[in-house]
């Protein structure tokens, strides 16, 4: 099936069908992660954050403050 043929099927469907479908199509995503490459810069990074972390000279946030922060940032 081509993609205009799946999205004119997906248009026919009710909002919960929808969801879903989008639910089912992250839980493949999710079942072949281990074929997803990660970039080396990306891989590099990571690296470099733990490295930090390990050592303490990382400041780590809550997710309450962040999304706190976010929130009044945004307002």
């Amino acid at each position: 099936m081509r993609p205009d043929q799946i999205k004119d099927e997906i248009s026919r469907l009710e909002l919960s069908e929808k969801l879903l479908l989008v639910e089912d199509i992250w839980d493949a995503i999710a079942a072949s992660n281990s074929e997803i490459p990660m970039p080396e810069w990306q891989k590099r990074e990571l690296k470099k954050r733990y490295e930090e972390y390990k050592q303490g000279s990382l400041e780590l946030h809550d997710w309450k403050s962040v999304h706190k922060g976010l929130r009044d940032k945004y307002k």
